[in-house]
């Protein structure tokens, strides 16, 4: 039996997904009441004793530019890192599926897509969603999919943290320490530093070539995850001309802890100070944070696929592997297309949109 969870049930739906191994923040409420500009559904099945033993949480909304377009299917619907639930319990998944469908008929969507938190290794799932109508869509790779397909993921197993830091690389474990020593100091801060994690996360997309999102998203963020996201930032205390000091923010990141995880999800450092390596002091206190958690999972999040040392993002791979994570490689992102005509003219339209929107953001913010 499945229901569409409604205020009444809200806390016995977050309660489940929290509790569950397979459990994410975008499977959220909270992340919800952050993509405000969606439409939130959660759906959730019920077992004969009358609890919850399955949820999809999904993100509705008009495409950009065909809303207005007269017979439009132009509705995505969107379920990240779902489903929450057993992955070998068919009943339950073709019933919460089953769901799915009928509400994407009702809002008019041209496709449903999903990127669940499942392994490659999961081959039986695959099929399983093939068998379901889906299309297994490429690109996680090259970080062309909506979420990566690739994360370093570190599994503390109730580690201390010193048995954590033995465990890191020896140069990992000395940049965390060389970043103490040369008077790197993290701490976690409130929306006062959204202006100076915001202007680091520019000159961070500016040097690595990706769109970044405005201050306002990440002030939004910390109110609506409240408890569950923290915003670390970095400082030294830098010598001024005449002999004073004044305290310089060189690096944050943002992070989320839901359930048994904390993810790192955004990250920023200034140009000139890399050299206090303050990015491994920040993952380390955000490690430390999820240890303080009791989580099972620390996420680092995205990687491009196996690349070799030629890759112009190797040295991101390299600086995650070096916390000792296991390389991790989903199922990937699949597409339940339910209109060919608007999936082919959508797509199509809003691939080229990003790409001429990245353009635009590099020749606007070069030199800065």
């Amino acid at each position: 039996m499945t229901e569409i969870i409604q205020d009444k049930t809200l806390a016995e739906y977050e309660a489940f997904v929290q509790g569950h191994p397979k459990g994410n923040f975008t499977q959220s409420s909270y992340w919800a009441k952050q993509k405000s500009a969606w439409i939130w559904r959660a759906i959730a099945c019920r077992g004969e004793d009358g609890t919850i033993k399955g949820t999809l949480s999904v993100l509705i909304r008009p495409m950009p530019g065909f809303q207005h377009i007269p017979g439009a299917r132009c509705c995505m619907m969107y379920a990240s890192r779902g489903p929450v639930c057993d992955i070998d319990d068919y009943k339950t998944m073709d019933e919460l599926f089953a769901r799915a469908k009928e509400l994407a008929k009702e809002v008019r969507a041209y496709v449903f897509k999903i990127d669940p938190d499942i392994p490659s290794s999961e081959t039986a799932f695959r099929d399983y969603m093939i068998r379901q109508g889906f299309t297994l869509r490429s690109g996680g790779a090259t970080f062309e999919a909506i979420q990566p397909q690739y994360v370093f993921r570190l599994y503390l197993n109730g580690r201390t943290e010193e048995e954590l830091l033995s465990a890191f690389h020896q140069k990992t474990r000395y940049n965390i320490r060389l970043a103490k020593r040369k008077g790197v100091q993290v701490e976690c801060c409130g929306k006062e530093m959204i202006p100076e994690f915001g202007r680091l996360m520019l000159t961070t997309g500016v040097r690595d070539g990706f769109v970044t999102r405005p201050p306002e998203y990440f002030s939004d963020m910390l109110d609506n995850l409240g408890e569950h996201a923290r915003l670390y930032m970095a400082f030294i205390d830098e010598t001024q001309a005449d002999g004073s000091t004044r305290r310089k923010a060189i690096a944050g990141t943002l992070a989320i802890w839901y359930g048994d995880k904390v993810w790192y999800l955004y990250g920023a450092s200034s140009n000139e100070d890399r050299n206090y390596m303050p990015n491994y002091l920040l993952q380390w206190e955000m490690i430390r944070w999820a240890v303080e958690k009791g989580c099972r999972v620390y996420d680092f999040r995205g990687v491009p696929g196996d690349v070799g040392e030629d890759h112009p993002l190797y040295g991101l791979v390299k600086f995650k592997r070096g916390f000792s994570g296991d390389y991790t490689e989903f199922v990937g992102e699949f597409d339940l297309i339910l209109s060919s005509f608007w999936y082919k003219a959508i797509e199509k339209t809003t691939s080229a949109f990003q790409k001429f929107t990245a353009l635009r953001y590099r020749i606007k913010n070069r030199g800065k």
